[in-house]
């Protein structure tokens, strides 16, 4: 094994781009979080034409390719006189496509509340604004947990299309070292390592998290 490769030129071309993966990923996670929320509660309690807004938001980036998507952001929108930096197209591109998953997740939750919740919270002089925070959307969100989590764990591998768009991340990395060195199974191998660890980690904290989040009598508890 050619140990001064590794060390000398793989491992720091690969860690510069771990770090521009996680800085693709984490705002994207969270600003996709809060598009799904508010697409989701739309869809589940909106008026007639905000629900229908909302839906079509949802099919049109759960229907069409994320690298068609990150196209139109990057290379379509300045025919229009708009221009991105490559990283603002792909963390736009990416919190658009899994706000729109996200709102699935959320919808769902929010529409296996008992709407006796509703009237209840109202009896106690709750405002309907008061009512959706404090009262239906924390317990969505907790039965949401399980499909937000999965998208959390594929936005970490959609986080590898950025380098089409020219930000160079974890994978675009690889490709630029893989094609000056012809060392394309070394370099992918660990590419893929490092992937496998971004996702267990990821699925760690998800459990993590979902352990906390569990309560007695209130879906799949963890004793």
């Amino acid at each position: 094994m050619d140990t001064a490769f590794y060390v000398q030129d793989l491992l720091p071309a690969l860690n510069r781009g771990l770090w521009v993966s996680l800085s693709l990923i984490l705002p994207s996670a969270c600003m996709g979080l809060l598009v799904g929320i508010g697409i989701g509660t739309t869809r589940a309690f909106g008026g007639p034409i905000s629900s229908r807004l909302a839906r079509g938001y949802a099919a049109l980036f759960r229907g069409t390719p994320l690298v068609i998507q990150l196209f139109v952001l990057y290379f379509g929108l300045p025919n229009v006189g708009i221009y991105l930096s490559p990283y603002v197209a792909a963390v736009l591109g990416f919190t658009l496509c899994s706000g729109a998953y996200h709102s699935e997740y959320i919808r769902g939750g929010l529409l296996s509340i008992k709407k006796g919740q509703v009237a209840a919270a109202h009896a106690l002089g709750f405002s309907s604004l008061k009512t959706m925070c404090h009262v239906i959307i924390p317990q969505a969100l907790r039965r949401a947990l399980p499909g937000c989590g999965n998208e959390l764990i594929y936005l970490i591998k959609y986080s590898s299309l950025a380098y089409i768009i020219t930000c160079i991340e974890l994978t675009g990395e690889g490709k630029v070292l893989a094609s000056k060195t012809f060392r394309f199974t070394e370099v992918f191998l660990v590419v893929g390592l490092y992937y496998l660890l971004l996702v267990s980690l990821a699925t760690l904290g998800l459990h993590w998290l979902e352990r906390r989040l569990s309560v007695p009598g209130f879906g799949h508890h963890h004793g």
